[in-house]
């Protein structure tokens, strides 16, 4: 039984491990394009700005999976909404991976 729980134990923290740094990027791409978006500057929406602004910020937090250039700008009434799409294809164990969508966005 103990053999058992502790190969599930370890299968789970390897899971952990490989799975929530994508995950925490996410989480920081999301928390910068909301602090873009509401940016005395990225609130006009202009594309070379909010591109330079998050530029700045991901260099700062290491982005990595992401470029500025691939930013979604939509105009909603009088407020900017910025988003992307992007996917991470994580390796587990052998040829098993693990795909993960993410689709963050300054809205939420």
């Amino acid at each position: 039984g103990f053999l058992m729980w502790s190969v599930v134990a370890v299968f789970a923290a390897l899971l952990l491990f490989k799975i929530g740094p994508p995950y925490l990027e996410f989480m920081t791409i999301q928390a910068n394009l909301k602090a873009v978006a509401n940016d005395p500057e990225g609130r006009a929406g202009v594309r070379r700005v909010v591109e330079d602004l998050f530029d700045r910020r991901s260099a700062i937090e290491n982005i990595t999976s992401v470029k500025a250039r691939d930013i979604i700008i939509t105009r909603t009434g009088d407020s900017v909404v910025l988003s992307f799409e992007y996917t991470v294809c994580v390796p587990i164990v052998f040829n098993i991976r693990a795909c993960m969508d993410y689709y963050p966005t300054s809205s939420r």
